[in-house]
């Protein structure tokens, strides 16, 4: 099962060009109803949405059955739904177009009710992305000829701020989805996208916020500035190799300040108030599909073993855990072939030494002697390390979940949540997504010693 990224966020255009998916409004409340999480969808067992134990019921069941519905959608129709609670103001992902969702605590409710939210939401949001192929197409532009054609890029681009204004009602965060518009109307006409980032980002230069929409003279500004920043030679570039991302991870793996990022974090084991990791496998692989539950809380059961009689981390060891994620009957092989995530925007090259390196960095989350690292840090990259070596040639987000858990129980930590942990997405060349992954498990570790603390006082 292919693991799909569930922020919107990283959509290209060719990810959500309706010419490039096919989907039948139509037929959509047949399909939803049809899929593994329509059959399980969380009960609220009548808990009001102001309710303090919402905010658990939200994070523990509500929101991993959400994810899975996203997942089992993309994998029907393609990557383009995970939009779907892309929702206005503040919701599961802010700032974006769609009505018809939230969040759990306000759009789970009864089965039927939730899932004619679904399909309405995804109806939304496929409306949506075609009422912008159309604006696209009125445009009907030539980067070549962009010397001759400025006023009509400029024009579409204060069109298409207008239009996001409109969508979004420029509450929490819309700016993000306008941005990403303004990229894909770019690339739509040729721009290479990374470029088309940068230049949108450029142009607007952080002058849009949350909750304001912009005045006029700023949209003309940005449409202009927009319009003036390309050049006919701005197309995909045919001659640029493609770049090996684990050279580009392990480049950024040497300069993230990794003992500044934990200071202050407890390596002392504890014991949290209820399973975290159990919690979420069952919540949203559960409701993906049952057997896919079972391959993970098996392989959870086996790492924690390993764990508790000191196993060394190595590829031999993910191996072991890998064959019931993936419910093989031997256990997987080291990838042979170059390997692509994120839509293909990261490849990750193989060389004859690939296996090596990846065992010698692993086996720096071991409690080193000198220069001690803090155990969180030692769990989030070993975590990264997994995702970007992507050794299997499957289930390589799983295998990272379970690898940052190894490193904790193997010092008798353990967490009673890992929301923040699974589902989410970083990129290779980022040094910033490291610390954030870091802070992520501070978060919970934090959290669940002071539950623990709780639940020793009460």
């Amino acid at each position: 099962m292919v693991i799909v990224e569930l922020a919107p966020r990283f959509l290209t255009w060719d990810d959500v060009d309706p010419a490039r998916h096919f989907f039948d409004s139509a037929s959509a409340p047949q399909v939803v109803r049809s899929l593994g999480p329509a059959l399980r969808v969380p009960s609220r067992t009548g808990i009001p949405s102001d309710d303090p134990a919402m905010r658990a019921w939200s994070w523990g069941e509500g929101q991993p059955w959400a994810d899975a519905m996203s997942h089992a959608l993309a994998e029907h129709y393609g990557r383009w739904t995970v939009g779907w609670r892309w929702s206005h103001d503040e919701g599961d992902f802010d700032g974006g177009p769609v009505g018809s969702w939230c969040c759990p605590r306000d759009s789970i409710t009864t089965p039927q009710e939730t899932l004619a939210r679904v399909v309405a939401a995804l109806c939304e949001w496929r409306e949506w992305l075609e009422s912008l192929a159309g604006w696209f197409d009125r445009y009907s532009l030539d980067l070549t000829g962009v010397e001759d054609q400025r006023i009509l890029w400029e024009r579409a681009a204060r069109n298409l701020i207008l239009q996001v204004t409109d969508r979004t009602g420029c509450g929490s965060g819309w700016h993000g989805h306008c941005c990403q518009v303004l990229t894909w109307f770019l690339s739509r006409w040729g721009v290479d996208p990374d470029l088309a980032r940068e230049l949108v980002d450029e142009a607007i230069g952080g002058r849009f916020a949350s909750w304001t929409g912009p005045d006029p003279a700023l949209v003309e500004d940005v449409a202009e500035r927009l319009a003036l920043s390309l050049g006919p030679d701005d197309g995909p570039g045919t001659a640029r190799p493609a770049p090996d991302d684990v050279e580009r991870w392990l480049e950024v793996r040497e300069s993230v300040p990794w003992q500044a990022v934990s200071e202050g974090s407890r390596d002392d084991p504890v014991t949290p108030s209820c399973d975290g990791a159990v919690e979420d496998i069952r919540a949203f692989d559960g409701a993906l599909d049952p057997a896919r539950a079972q391959g993970l809380l098996a392989a959870l059961d086996l790492l924690r073993a390993d764990a508790a009689r000191g196993a060394s981390l190595d590829f031999e060891l993910l191996q072991r855990w890998q064959r019931h994620v993936l419910g093989t009957p031997q256990p997987p092989p080291f990838r042979s072939l170059p390997a692509f995530a994120k839509g293909g925007r990261e490849r990750y090259g193989i060389g004859p030494d690939t296996r090596a390196r990846l065992d010698a960095h692993l086996a720096e989350s071991a409690r080193p002697v000198e220069r001690p690292l803090p155990l969180t840090a030692r769990a989030a990259r070993a975590y990264l390390d997994v995702c970007f070596f992507h050794p299997f040639d499957d289930g390589n987000a799983r295998c990272a979940f379970l690898t940052l858990v190894f490193v904790l129980a193997r010092e008798g930590v353990a967490l009673d949540g890992v929301s923040l942990l699974r589902r989410v997405t970083f990129q290779a060349d980022e040094p910033q997504d490291a610390l954030t992954l870091t802070r992520y498990v501070d978060i919970h570790l934090s959290e669940t010693r002071r539950n623990a603390a709780a639940s020793l006082g009460s």
